[in-house]
């Protein structure tokens, strides 16, 4: 009864937990729409473009770290709803930005945004793999996860329909009667981009005035619970010893990169190499993140009877398989190439970043820390292909190269990387 009861008690906190994976996936998955974006109301190619992404992760480098040390000394809870209040703050800032309409106010938002992003990821996590049985952790992180999908769906079919407009002109193409010329060319494509990052903001205000009345139960790591710093550090480096977490950390890092790479130049694929309208093209985005939900689904229900490693290894290897199609014909054959990618993609990063907390106790916070470090991959996988696609105008599906490579890194993870070294071993290697 007394087990009955616990798990009664998880339910309304996951469903709390869950809801910030769907808001992250909307945020992070407006990048490859507004890189498209940028690219018209601030003349970019798509090398420049791709800096979108560097300003975007590049947080999840610099505070996961602080971010983790917070939570220590505070709560779970104290981090999310600080980093909700971030976040929100970083939306309503489109609305100066779009009266300045420069390229750095932009990369400035997102750097803000994705800071208080990183204060939900680095939290959630960690919480959904502790609140439950740890036999089921990747089960129910994969779960969690699928919201995440949810919410790149959404991001991809509904809200990029809402910045782009259809219209691609130049100075040169600009239609003569188009009202105000250039200027209102410009004005006209900047303010599409506010709508979604304002009803963001509101959202993240509201979630986080729920959250702040919500009851979340404290997580016992190790001998203590959250909040407890009279034992134990508040960061701990050694944690990194530990082989199954330092070989998640490369294994997320190659990961996200590679998933970025592909997420991040979709819409720029489909409109200049490929030659879509952009209204072809979101719809096509819309059907790669609903594979990539699918997946997650498909993925949480499978692994009731495969091993999460296993599957991790099966869904790289295709994957790796997916992208050499995609460097060999590129077009449209590369196109329904990626949308197979995605739904392979799917179940990665949140298998991979279960497996590597295994075992951790009171230091979760610390490896969950290293692990969303390791997002840093977003912030300079995607730019190198960007810089191929763009060097190799007449050969740009090469740059795939770069996706290929990192999911040999995930195949590895899932066939070794993950195994968790025998306990005495392990205590060696933390204590020297």
């Amino acid at each position: 009864m007394e087990n009955k009861q616990t798990k009664r008690s998880d339910i309304l906190p996951l469903v709390v937990i869950f809801s910030l994976f769907f808001i992250w996936a909307i945020s992070s998955n407006l990048l490859p729409t507004m890189i498209r974006q940028l690219m018209k109301t601030c003349e970019l190619n798509t090398f420049q473009a791709s800096f979108t992404e560097t300003a975007y992760w590049l947080a999840y480098f610099i505070f996961p770290i602080p971010i983790a040390m917070f939570m220590k000394r505070y709560s779970y809870k104290a981090g999310i709803i600080f980093g909700l209040l971030i976040a929100a703050v970083g939306g309503f800032l489109f609305l100066p930005a779009a009266i300045i309409k420069s390229y750095w106010a932009y990369l400035t938002i997102f750097f803000i945004i994705a800071t208080g992003m990183c204060f939900l990821e680095t939290a959630a996590n960690p919480y959904v793999t502790a609140l439950g049985d740890p036999a089921t952790a990747s089960r129910r992180l994969n779960l969690a996860q699928s919201f995440n999908g949810l919410g790149a769906f959404i991001a991809a079919m509904f809200l990029s329909k809402l910045v782009l407009s259809g219209y691609n002109y130049t100075r040169e193409t600009l239609p003569a009667d188009f009202p105000n010329g250039w200027e209102g060319y410009i004005q006209f494509e900047t303010d599409a981009m506010k709508v979604p990052y304002i009803i963001l903001a509101v959202v993240l205000v509201v979630v986080a005035v729920i959250i702040t009345f919500s009851k979340l139960p404290k997580i016992k790591e190790g001998e203590h619970f959250e909040g407890d710093t009279e034992k134990g550090k508040l960061i701990d480096f050694k944690v990194l010893k530990r082989p199954h977490l330092r070989k998640g950390v490369i294994a997320q890092f190659f990961y996200n990169g590679g998933q970025t790479a592909i997420n991040s130049l979709f819409l720029v694929y489909c409109c200049v190499y490929v030659g879509m309208e952009e209204s072809i093209a979101t719809t096509f985005f819309g059907l790669y993140m609903l594979a990539f939900l699918l997946g997650r689904w498909i993925g949480t229900l499978l692994m009731a009877k495969f091993r999460p490693q296993d599957m991790l290894v099966v869904y790289a290897v295709v994957n790796v398989l997916l992208c050499g199609v995609i460097m060999i014909f590129g077009g449209m054959v590369g196109l329904y190439a990626m949308l197979a990618v995605s739904f392979f993609m799917s179940i990665m990063y949140p298998t991979q970043f279960s497996l590597a907390l295994q075992d951790l106790g009171e230091n979760t916070k610390s490896g969950s820390a290293f692990l969303v470090m390791a997002i840093v991959g977003n912030a300079c996988l995607p730019q190198l292909t960007a810089y191929i696609m763009h060097r190799n105008e007449m050969f740009y599906h090469i740059a795939y190269i770069v996706p290929l490579v990192c999911f040999i890194f995930c195949a590895h993870y899932g066939w070794k990387g993950y195994k968790v070294v025998d306990k005495s071993e392990e205590a060696k290697l933390v204590r020297n």
